[in-house]
Order: structure tokens, then sequence, then C-alpha cells
């Protein structure tokens, strides 16, 4: 049996393991003096760097020389406060702590182990072999031993993390201060100090931060002239009995006896001057004051129209350390304007227009350019004569200013003629609005015969209600009503224009007019490449709705399935890129006759599918809806006569509020019954059920039938306006249903046959006698030939030629008049 005895040396194989851990056990013994330093000391080394810190960053420079010799005084007395308590609780490591502590590192302490000796049966030789093992074992476990690391977290005993605050100020202070102002303190040494250093100084140049310059320690520079920016700040701090050094400067524009006296002087330079520090070690500077130049600005002469109405305007800016902002102010210019019709009378006072100009966001503004992107289409300005001045500013608040610039300021352009008077009426009403009784003049002739003129019904119906609403107000119109009316006309102007249109034909002839109007009257090639998207848009659009008449029509289709004049998806992209190609080069003429011929051709297309479509599922759903819209547009029709008719708005016949239509019937009966067709339609075989399409269209046919009961409603409460308003909406409605349910006929046919869709074409008999344009006789009413003209390599001079030649002819007196009358007919048509 064996039991430890630690009273007894340990042998020489254990001193050898032992002095195998010599460097772990050295550098724990290390660790220990480390962990008790700093828990005994960390006020002491937190106290001296907060006041280096402090002296790096100059404190002692700006702060009176009383103030400064009491903080270094109370912070001394600190230091040596901390330092005593430290020593007194400061506890020397031994080696005996660093090996327990080393010991406690291993599992089953295997250093303690080695150090005890057997107490009994020391001379059984088994148990001695034992013990020999154990020994050996816990060697060889010591000799894995690795160094203790130190404790050093203070968080118990810096509760406030005094020591982290004192490093940061530090960091901080190196990275804005400098190390050369802890010299400055030794001025304060007292009379000792100065009997063995004597009178010294120190100076300093600070640019102005805007500058980007660095900051100058005017004792390192020994060259006499040195150059400064204006506003650059001296700094000067004078060591030693007070007179033994003086200062004198004449670049701050002071006089001489102003100057303050004492050991610290902060002058900034204004002008060109000298600079001297007089006394034993002085120097002296010519100071060369470089003047801050004010920024410049210039326009490149013309401003730029986007083709949505937006003012692009490029400009250059310089300054010799960087612009740091810029304003673009329009005012109109009157002198300059057209003083006719709505403008006769003197226009209101308005605010200029302030637009703040675009700064680069990354790399310099010293010198640059940039573009001025603004929508300014709804201003009052807009379309007229303004004056343009462009202002910038530098760090110094230095302005800079470009010639004025007289432009037209950019705005929208209207084409159709409606829509562009619309916006003239905006216009005047918003130069003065006095000019409220012309304008409601105005939109009663206007809206007098709104057949011919207006094409959209919610068009016609907003301007009549704003009409009423002007007429009410015209003689004391207020700026927020005029504002308020000014924006519905813009709203209407842009119905008129391109939006709301009742279908995809109609979108494809707005599409068309609007492109007719622009080459007429000779748009920019932005917007004329604008208004040919918006067409091919519009094309795509009107063929897509043309096949899906076709599956909604089946029966139509096949009973009309004669011979044809097929052309194909690529020959007519032909032709939209051969009209842009006349465009693009100028030939204005020959594009407006092929914008005719293609018109033409549009009136007259068809699109053919293939057999057996068309009877699918949901075709008879897609007819029924079909009846429901025409029925629904029948009655908004007869609603709008109604309207038209009565006095006041008040429809005539039936029981009031209500109306009658032709069959006697009111018309919130009427309408109650397509409601409930609409229902009953949808409770059928619907396509695309559940499909993407399919379910927006159920969505647009369910808004539909809550369009058509607010109709209902208004018309049996005598609200002819809103039932007109909720009647389009219906319609409007369901024709998008129609159209998503149609797509998703469509692509459920395509899954089934791979079937898409057919050809464009119009329709004539090939084999009978035709006229020069190859039509029938007795189809005059229609445009085109059944002959596969637009093959070929060169359909457009085919055609081209074709019109030169019944030109020629028309011309030609030899020929009979009645031909050349014909011809004529033909060319006016063309």
């Amino acid at each position: 049996m064996a039991q430890k005895n630690r009273d007894t040396a340990p042998d020489p194989a254990t001193e050898t393991a032992l002095a195998r851990l010599i460097w772990p056990l050295r550098l724990t013994w290390a660790g220990l003096w480390a962990e008790r330093l700093a828990r005994g000391f960390w006020p002491v080394w937190t106290i001296l760097i907060a006041t280096l810190a402090a002296l790096v960053l100059g404190v002692q420079d700006a702060l009176p020389l009383e103030w400064v010799q009491g903080g270094l005084a109370a912070t001394g007395l600190a230091a040596l406060v901390a330092a005593g308590v430290g020593l007194r609780t400061f506890r020397r490591p031994g080696r005996a702590e660093a090996l327990a502590r080393l010991d406690a590192s291993l599992p089953g302490r295997p250093i303690s182990s080695m150090t005890d000796a057997q107490a009994i049966g020391s001379a059984d030789p088994w148990s001695r072999a034992i013990w020999e093992t154990h020994r050996r074992r816990m060697a060889e476990r010591a000799a894995l031993a690795r160094p203790v690391p130190p404790d050093l977290r203070l968080a118990r005993r810096d509760p406030f993390a005094l020591r982290y605050l004192a490093l940061t100020a530090l960091v901080v202070a190196l990275m804005f201060g400098s190390v050369w102002r802890v010299a400055s303190v030794t001025g304060l040494a007292g009379s000792g100090a100065e009997a063995m250093v004597g009178p010294s100084w120190e100076a300093w140049a600070q640019p102005p931060s805007y500058t980007g310059k660095p900051s100058l320690y005017l004792n390192d520079i020994d060259v006499p002239e040195i150059t400064l920016p204006v506003g650059s700040r001296l700094q000067i701090r004078l060591y030693g009995e007070v007179g033994s050094l003086t200062v004198s400067e004449s670049v701050s524009g002071r006089p001489a006896g102003e100057a303050p006296a004492g050991p610290a002087q902060d002058v900034e330079v204004r002008q060109s001057g000298a600079v001297t520090i007089d006394g034993p070690a002085g120097r002296a500077w010519k100071v060369m004051a470089l003047a801050d130049r004010p920024p410049l600005v210039t326009a490149d002469g013309h401003m730029e129209r986007e083709a949505d109405g937006q003012m692009k305007l490029s400009f250059a800016a310089q300054d010799d350390y960087g612009v740091t902002g810029g304003q673009a102010t329009i005012l109109l210019d009157l002198p300059a304007v057209d003083r006719r019709f709505g403008l006769e009378i003197d226009p209101e006072p308005r605010e200029p227009v302030t637009l703040d100009l675009p700064l680069p966001i990354s790399g310099s503004r010293a010198d640059f350019t940039e573009t001025l992107v603004e929508d300014l289409a709804k201003h009052p300005f807009a379309n007229l004569p303004v004056v343009l001045n462009l202002t910038v500013t530098d760090a110094a608040m230095q302005e800079g200013r470009a010639e004025p610039l007289k432009v037209v300021l950019p705005g929208r352009r209207f084409f159709d003629p409606l829509a562009a008077a619309l916006i003239e009426l905006r216009r005047d009403l918003l130069w003065n609005r006095a000019n409220g009784p012309r304008t409601a003049q105005i939109l009663h002739a206007v809206t007098h015969a709104p057949d011919e003129l207006f094409r959209n019904e919610r068009a016609f119906l907003r301007t009549r209600v704003l009409m009423r609403s002007l007429d009410a107000e015209a003689a004391t119109l207020t700026p927020a009503l005029r504002d308020e009316i000014a924006e519905q006309l813009w709203e209407i102007a842009l119905m008129v224009e391109e939006g709301d249109l009742a279908s995809a034909l109609e979108a494809l002839r707005r599409a068309q007019d609007r492109l007719d109007e622009a080459i007429r009257n000779g748009a920019s090639p932005d917007e004329i490449q604008r208004l040919m998207d918006e067409m091919r848009q519009a094309l795509e659009n009107y063929m897509r709705e043309l096949a899906e008449e076709a599956m909604r029509n089946p029966d139509q289709q096949q009973s009309e399935n004669r011979q044809t004049m097929e052309m194909s998806g690529d020959q007519l992209q032909e032709m939209l890129d051969k009209l842009q190609e006349l465009m693009e080069q100028g030939r204005m003429a020959e594009a407006a006759e092929l914008m005719e011929m293609m018109r033409q051709l549009m009136e007259n297309m068809q699109v053919t599918m293939g057999e057996g479509q068309g009877q699918g599922p949901g075709s008879q759903a897609m007819r029924d809806l079909s009846e429901t819209l025409r029925d629904q547009q029948g009655l908004s029709d007869e609603s709008f006569r109604q309207l038209q008719r009565g006095p006041n708005g008040q429809p005539r016949g039936g029981e009031e509020g209500e109306g009658e239509g032709q069959d006697g019937r009111s018309l919130a009966d009427r309408q109650r019954e397509l409601g409930d067709r609409l229902n009953g339609t949808q409770r059928g075989d619907l396509p695309g059920q559940g499909s993407e399409r399919g379910e927006s269209g159920r969505r647009s046919l369910d808004e539909a039938g809550r369009a058509m009961r607010e109709a209902e409603r208004a018309l049996r409460e005598g609200d002819m306006p809103g039932a007109l308003d909720r009647q389009a909406e219906a319609m409007e409605r369901l024709r998008e249903g129609m159209r998503e349910l149609g797509e998703a006929m469509a692509e459920e046919q395509r899954q089934q046959n791979g079937e898409g869709q057919g050809e464009a074409f119009g329709r004539a008999d090939p084999n009978s006698q035709r006229d020069p344009l190859g039509r029938e006789p007795g189809e005059t009413g229609r445009i085109g030939s059944d002959r596969n003209m637009l093959q070929g390599e060169d359909v457009y001079r085919r055609a081209q030629d074709l019109l030169d030649e019944i030109r020629r002819r028309s011309g030609d007196l030899s020929r009979p008049e009645i031909e050349r009358e014909y011809l004529r007919r033909l060319l006016d048509m063309y």
C-alpha cells in the first residue's frame, strides 16, 4: 500500500521531469505578474493615457495657463494616489504559485503526484514497481502541460470601462492631433527648465478644411515665403519669460496696436503680408494669400425636350476647391409671350420655379458636367417663353451665375386637336382666373356637338361635369378650385390623347392618328419614336384581339372563309420597319402614303384559325359575353341620348329618373336584365378554370357586375351622368374579362393541338375581273387584292410604282374623262 508524503524531497527522476516544464512554468509565472499588475495599477495607466490623449489633441494650447498647470498637478496627484493604492494591495507571485496554477490546469494534478514519495510498502518490490509505474504515467501527463493564460479581465474593478474611454481618446487624438503638441507642455515646467532651455516657440498653419490641404508645422519650414489659402488659421505658442519673444503680423488686416499679446496667438490670414517672431531663435515669413475664386457655371445653350415632356439641360460647373450646391431658377419671360386670346390679360403673380442642380455623387466637384432633368409639363410656364438662371455656390458661400438663358420651357405635346384645345384652355385658366368665364364659354362650344369630336364618352361626361362646375364658380374662382379644374382638364386631355379607348382597333386608330399628326407637325425624332412604339404595341394588341374574336365567333369565321389575300406577321413587321426607315430619312410624304395604306389594311384585317377551333369548352360562354357587351353598349348609347334630350340632364318618359328605351321598358329594368344575364353566364362553363388568366377574367366580370348594379341604381335615382360612368366602367371590365378569358381559352387549345394564331387577310374572289387595284366589280368599298402583292423583294417599291402609274394615267388628257375621274377618286382614297 502506498501513501503520499509531501515532506520528502523529489528524486532525480522527478527533477528531470520538472526541468522539462521550465518554459510553461515561466510563462505561467509571467502571466501571474501581468494579472496582478493590471489589477493593482490599472487606474495609474488609465490616468496617464487620458492625459497623453489630451496633450496630443492640444488641449493645453486652447486653455489658459493656470488651468493647464492645475490640471497637470491634479493628474499627477491622482496618479500618485492610484500608484500608492496599487503598491499596498500588490502581492508578489512566487514560483510555487505558478507551479500550482500549472498543475491545476492538468487532469489529476500530475506535478504534485510526481513530488510525492511512497509511505509504506517501499520494501516490497511489487509495491515499488506499481509506484514507479504511477510516477512514470504522471510524468508523461505533466509533459503535456501548456502555459496558463492570465485572467486580465477588469470589468468587476472598472464597471464604467474608464480604461476603454482613455484608450479611445488616445486613438482619436493620434488620428486628428499631433504628437508634436505634447512638447508644448514643456514651457510650463518652471523657471529651472527655462534657465536650461531658454525661450522657444511653435507655430502651425491650418488651411480651411474644404480646401483639402494639410496643416503645416512652421518650425520645420525654413523657406522665407509660403503660400496659404485665404481663411487659413495661424496658431503661435510662445514659451519662456513673457516679453522675451514677440509676434508681429500684417496678414490679418488688423492695426498693429490691436494685435493680442500673450504666449498664445491665433491669426486668420485675410491678405498677403508678413509674419515675424522677434527674439532669440525667431523667424520671419512672407505669406502669399491665395484667394478663393468664385465658382463658374455655364449652360450648353439649348434645352431639350423628352418624348414625355421632360426637360433636359446640360451644364458645366467649375471651382478651385469644389462646388457645394446649385440652383436653376425659371421665370416667365413676359415680353416674349405671344399675348393673344387667353394671354391678352396680365398674368397672376407666380413664384419662380426653383430646382436643385444635380451634383456628382462620387468624384471631384471641381470640374464636372451634369444634366438637369425635370418634369415641368404640368406647370403653368410649360410651352411658354421663360428665362433660366443657373447659380452655383462653393464652401466659402461664394456664388457664380451663368448668363440668363431665354428658352421655351418644354412641356408635353398633344397631337390630338381636342386634347391640344383642352390643354390651351388649361393654360389660359392658370394664366389668370379671370379667364374662367371665357374657358366655360369655349367648353360649351366644344361640347355642343360632341359626336364628331369626342370619341370617348367618359371624357365627354367629365368635360360636361367640369363645365357645370366652372359655370357656377367662374365669377368667384378661388386658387384651390382653379388648380383642381386645371388638373381635371389635364386628365381629360390625357384620356382624349391616349387612354381609356373602347377597343384594340380604336387604340390602333388613335395611335395611327397621333403618328400622322406628329409627322405633319414636324415632331422631334424622340416623339416620333415614342409614337411609333405605341403604334407597334397597339398593332400587337389588335392582332391578339382579332385572334380571340375568331375563337369567340367561329361560326362567322367559317361562313366567311373564302379566297383571301394573305399577309404574314413578318410582312406586317416589314411594313412597320419600312415606315420607320422613311421617317428617319425625312421622306415624310412617302411615310404618310404608307401610313394610309396600312390604315386601309388594318380596317379590313381578319385572322384565320385552324379548323376545329372555336368549338371547345367555353365558346358558347364567350359568345354570350360578346352579346352582353353589345347590348350594354346599346343601352349606354340610349342613356347618352336621354341625357342629351332631357332638360338639365333629366330624362323624359317612363318613370321619373329611369327613362324609357325604344321597347317601352325603363332603362333601369334593361340594366337589371343585363346584370342578371351576366350572372347567369358566370355560373356557366367559362374557359380557363384554375389558370391565372382565367381567374383574372372572372374577377373582371365580377367588377363588371358590380358596375352594372351601380348603374341600375343611378338610373332609378335619376343620376344619368353617374349611370353613364358606371356603364362605361362595366363595358371596360367586360372587355378586360373577355380578353383574359379568350387568352386562357387560346392557351388551352394550343396545349391540346399546338395550333396558334393564323394569318391576317382581306377577302375577295381571285378569279373575277379586277380593277387596277385588284378589286372585284361591286366591291369598290374594299381596299386590297387577293393576289399576294406583299410578297417579293421590294413590296413597297411596287406599291409606289402602282401609285405613280395611276397619277400618270389620271393626267393623260388622251384618256377618256370618265377613266381619269375614276383614277382621281382612287388617288383621293390613297
